[in-house]
Order: structure tokens, then sequence, then C-alpha cells
């Protein structure tokens, strides 16, 4: 049996050589966007890179599944940060952060109704423009 199923085959089964993977990709991207001083963020390059080997079935999904599954499972320690951050300034925790919950409320909302009439009246202008095509009185 050849050298690379065996270390295809320990690679889909360990966890921590996949989540590697995924950080190796991380750092290439660093490398190159520090290299070349692209003004990207490295990590989205060497995911991007990562994407570009999935879909042309270079590297397969099996590969990284389980190290990607960890990371997202896990995703809350990376916010870490955030949490001690709120408990650092505890006028969060009482009306100030009423208030910014309500801000933050009323500013998504906000978003998203403008969004949806913005889509609603693009969505009838395009039907309104398809129908006058089609009709040609």
């Amino acid at each position: 049996m050849s050298a690379l199923p065996k270390v295809a085959r320990l690679v889909r089964r360990s966890t921590p050589l996949q989540v590697g993977i995924v950080i190796a990709f991380w750092l290439a991207g660093e490398a190159l966007v520090r290299m070349f001083a692209a003004p990207l963020p490295g990590g989205m390059v060497g995911l991007l890179f990562l994407l570009l080997l999935l879909a042309t079935r270079q590297l397969s999904a099996l590969s990284i599944r389980r190290g990607a599954e960890w990371l997202l499972a896990d995703m809350l320690l990376f916010f870490m940060p955030v949490a001690l951050a709120v408990l650092d300034h505890r006028e969060f925790l009482g009306l100030v952060g009423l208030k910014i919950l309500f801000v933050i409320l009323i500013s998504t909302a906000a978003v998203m109704l403008v969004t949806a009439f913005a889509v609603d009246r693009c969505y009838r202008w395009r039907a309104g423009h398809v129908l006058a095509e089609a009709d040609p009185r």
C-alpha cells in the first residue's frame, strides 16, 4: 500500500491534524499577504485558496470536515475577550446596556425594513419592465 492513502486515512481520522491544515492555510495566506503587501486579510486569502482546492476537488472535504466542525463548535471561545470586556464594564449589565441593546435592535430592524423596501421596489420595477418588453403595444 502506498504512503499517500495511509496519510489521507490518518488525516481523515485526526481532528488535530485537520485543524492544523486549516491553520496552515491561514498562515500561508498571511505569508502571501505580507510578501506582496496586499491590502487583504491573510486569513481570507488562505481560506479562499482552501476553497479553491475544495472546489477543484484537489482536496477532499473529508480531509478537513472534523477540524472545521471542531472549530465551529468551539467558536464561543474565540469571543471570550468580548465576554471579558463586558465583565470589566459592569455598566453594560444595567441601564446603559439596555439602552445599547435597544439601539442595536432598532437599528437592525430599520436596516431590515429598508432592505426589504428596496428589494420590493427593485422587484416591482424589474417586473414592470419585463411586462413592458413582453407586451409590444
